[in-house]
């Protein structure tokens, strides 16, 4: 078994436990350490992302910590994105596509650098 597969894996379930988007990080190991393209890459984190958004959708729930007349429209907004986002990414292909993600990563990380919300004690 590969190590560093584990650790990646073992790293994006902690933080998709989270809620924290750990699919970046599988994305991001796939197409750097394994020079996987990225619209495969992205379809192996949406195989990836059903088991551990399952766990995490059952403990969420039992802890009753999901108000579900706010999380069905957004998940059925959700269902309607991925699919629109599927047929424009097969449309625009995968080089445009990891440019996309690569800048928002920039951004994101940007943001969180000189844009960080200070909370109230």
């Amino acid at each position: 078994m590969n190590i560093a597969a584990l650790l990646a894996g073992l790293f994006s379930g902690i933080i998709g436990g989270m809620g924290l988007g750990g699919g970046a990080v599988l994305i991001i190991y796939l197409t750097v350490f394994k020079d996987m393209e990225q619209l495969k890459a992205q379809g192996i984190n949406l195989l990836f992302f059903i088991p551990i958004a399952t766990l995490a959708v059952i403990i969420y729930a039992f802890k009753k910590q999901i108000k579900w007349r706010t999380t069905l429209p957004l998940a059925a907004g959700g269902v309607l994105g991925a699919v629109g986002g599927f047929f424009l990414t097969s449309f625009i292909g995968g080089n445009f596509t990891a440019k996309m993600f690569g800048a928002f990563l920039i951004l994101l990380g940007l943001k969180e650098l000189f844009f960080k919300n200070k909370t109230k004690s």
